[in-house]
């Protein structure tokens, strides 16, 4: 009977991750936090930590909290792909980039970002390294080896790295030693961790634990496990969520596809497992297309749902320039930047992300309400609600015009859009219109 109950256990946890203990505790500044990726290299002509220390003044206004910088180490030379190679391609985890400055240049900026009130996570490649990385000559035993002793990547297309070995103990002690590193001597507040799937999930408890005896930390794994968010990570990528919004654009899905993704991911992921929300990121718009290029004319309308759905908003390099440009990733390609209305929206959903707990992150935010209309297969409407904290969002995500009908009680009231000033009164018996791929965000007063 013992060993049957214990099977049952089990077996609930398995189907339901939920019932899973998370020992996480997220940092308090996280809680209505944006976040902002920066491609340092292709930032400005120079390419520099100076330069992009310039610009943060411009993120603080823009409502960003935690600023996730690209990696920073020096890049490999052996296999090295393309002209300036790839930023994964680490060749010293206790060094900087010269492309990008000194050690007291990254000091600095790090400085100020936190003199702003922000954050700022490191990328950290642990999966691999350059072939000319220094434990290659000091510690090749830390390696995967073919039967002739040869380090080996099991990715074909990633020739100029080699894959580390998690089997090691010293390997694990030395990888979590150059974490502390920049921690303790450069006071960083965290980690974005490179295919963090492919690095065993028991390597990424452990360093958790040791780095929060430093400081607490924020830690953002590039992989979608909900196991991750046990004891490991703070947040994982909303891939499905970025794959949805494409196919929608292109008609392959419709607003349907949404609320079933909304159902899977409440079966899959804890209320306060972080999911990092975004249309576009270094590898997609590199490799897939920009924003522009693959959703069209509703590219606004999927920016502004983005920063309202439950989940932390990312914001790649150039996206508030209207970045309609694939940069070249393994050579210098500065971002082409301009006035565009993006900045415009950013500042006020992300300030606004700050000000209204409806729209925090995890369980410090507000309930999620879907509210269904007369037309569900292209206008998807949702509340969100902390106390006497109301959110109301409504989308046309589809290239026609909407009349439609939202009867529901919880929309009366008085509301501001904040995109426009306006006052706007609701009942449940308005009738709303709709243009191709036009939005109404609500602000209860």
């Amino acid at each position: 009977m013992k060993f049957f109950s214990l099977l049952l256990i089990i077996m609930a946890i398995a189907l339901n991750p939920k019932a899973v203990e998370r020992t996480i505790k997220h940092p308090e500044w996280s809680l209505n936090a944006a976040i902002y990726e920066a491609n340092i290299r292709q930032f400005s002509p120079e390419g520099t930590f100076a330069e992009f220390e310039k610009y943060l003044p411009a993120l603080k206004a823009m409502g960003i909290k935690i600023t996730w910088l690209m990696p920073i180490h020096p890049i490999g030379l052996v296999n090295r792909k393309g002209t300036l190679g790839s930023y994964y391609s680490v060749r010293d985890y206790k060094a900087i980039n010269p492309e990008f400055g000194t050690k007291e240049d990254f000091r600095r900026l790090v400085e100020k970002i936190h003199e702003l009130g922000m954050y700022v996570i490191i990328d950290w490649v642990a999966n691999h390294t350059a072939w000319d990385n220094v434990w290659i000559v000091t510690n090749i035993e830390y390696y995967d080896r073919d039967s002739l002793g040869n380090p080996i990547t099991e990715v074909k297309d990633w020739t100029d790295v080699v894959d580390l070995d998690y089997n090691i103990p010293n390997l694990r002690t030395a990888m979590i030693d150059a974490m502390q590193y920049w921690v303790e001597e450069f006071d960083i507040d965290g980690f974005r961790c490179d295919v963090a799937a492919m690095v065993p999930i028991d390597f990424w408890e452990e360093a958790r634990q040791k780095l929060e005896k430093i400081k607490p930390i924020f830690m953002l794994a590039e992989a979608q496990q909900s196991e991750l968010h046990q004891k490991a990570f703070d947040m994982t990528y909303g891939w499905q969520y970025k794959d949805l919004m494409n196919d929608i654009a292109a008609k392959r899905k419709d607003v349907r596809d949404l609320d079933k993704y909304i159902r899977q991911e409440s079966k899959i992921y804890h209320p306060d497992d972080y999911r990092m929300l975004y249309i576009t990121n270094h590898d997609e718009n590199s490799w897939h297309g920009t924003a522009y290029e693959r959703l069209g004319e509703g590219t606004e309308a999927f920016i502004v749902f983005t920063c309202l759905f439950p989940g932390m908003p990312l914001i790649y390099s150039g996206q508030e320039a209207g970045l309609n440009k694939r940069l070249a990733f393994f050579e210098k390609d500065s971002i082409p930047w301009q006035e565009h209305r993006n900045r415009e929206l950013y500042t006020t959903l992300l300030n606004l992300k700050q000000a209204h707990q409806a729209l925090w992150n995890g369980m410090a935010g507000g309930e999620f309400i879907r509210l269904h209309t007369s037309s569900d297969r292209q206008i998807f409407a949702l509340v969100r609600e902390k106390n006497n904290d109301k959110i109301i969002a409504i989308f046309n995500f589809s290239d026609q015009p909407k009349t439609f009908k939202i009867k529901s009680k919880i929309l009366e009231g008085k509301y501001l859009n904040p995109l426009t000033d306006k006052i706007l009164s609701l009942s449940s018996k308005n009738i709303f219109k709709l243009d191709k791929w036009e939005y109404l965000v609500l602000v209860k007063q």
